[in-house]
């Protein structure tokens, strides 16, 4: 069984949209939303859905995986963002993918929720670049061989670049595989902060993990705290 995991924080429009989406088209799978103390109806949305679980956990994108993995039942984790949107066929592709015992896990191409030219072209380079580089981001909608991740002791308890680590800790026990089909994310805050600052800023600050800052000075830095 494939557990999908939904770290979410003042989240409820986006899960008024995906998990009845996520209910219809992929009823095979289990629900596990992690609420890292929403202010909204959060809580409410996802209470009105008996068939999704629902917990209570510290902020913070990794911890919240990490207990929403903790408490599912699946041999195969999924994680996805309540504003990211799963094809038809995603969990037969993950279960193909994950057939081959050299695959420890991989991740989505990704499109966004916008018809600008910009950001179909910002999308085919962060495609191209994760199967150049095996490294996934959680936009793409991660997926992992449950046993692998309880080896690697889940994601790393990091504010920022979480999803990044994981990824380079994957890389050392085997094969990432990069599935063709998309999963479809929000442009929100490539619309509201424009493509060129946002690549800028995306690029800075991975440059700036990879020599060596503190996850928490990029957190700070990314979101103006």
């Amino acid at each position: 069984m494939i557990s999908i995991v939904i770290p979410v924080l003042d989240e409820a429009a986006n899960l008024e949209r995906l998990l009845p989406d996520l209910l219809a088209r992929h009823p095979g799978a289990e629900l596990i939303v992690v609420d890292g103390g929403s202010r909204d109806a959060s809580p409410a949305v996802v209470a009105r859905h008996p068939g999704v679980g629902l917990l209570s956990t510290e902020r913070g994108r990794a911890r919240q995986m990490n207990a929403g993995a903790r408490a599912a039942r699946g041999d195969q984790l999924l994680f996805v963002h309540a504003d990211t949107r799963l094809p038809d066929g995603a969990l037969a592709a993950v279960k193909r993918a994950l057939v081959d015992p050299g695959v420890v896990g991989g991740r989505f191409d990704v499109a966004f929720d916008s018809a600008r030219p910009i950001l179909k072209v910002v999308a085919w380079f962060m495609n191209t670049r994760s199967r150049l580089t095996g490294i996934c981001t959680g936009d793409q909608a991660i997926f992992v061989r449950r046993s692998v991740f309880e080896a690697l002791g889940g994601y790393p308890d990091i504010p920022l670049m979480e999803d990044v680590e994981l990824s380079k800790r994957l890389k050392r026990r085997g094969r990432l595989e990069a599935l063709r089909l998309r999963v479809t994310t929000s442009a929100r805050k490539w619309e509201r902060d424009g493509p060129i600052r946002t690549i800028l800023l995306m690029w800075t600050l991975r440059i700036l993990y990879f020599c060596g800052a503190a996850p928490a000075r990029l957190h700070r830095w990314y979101y103006g705290g």
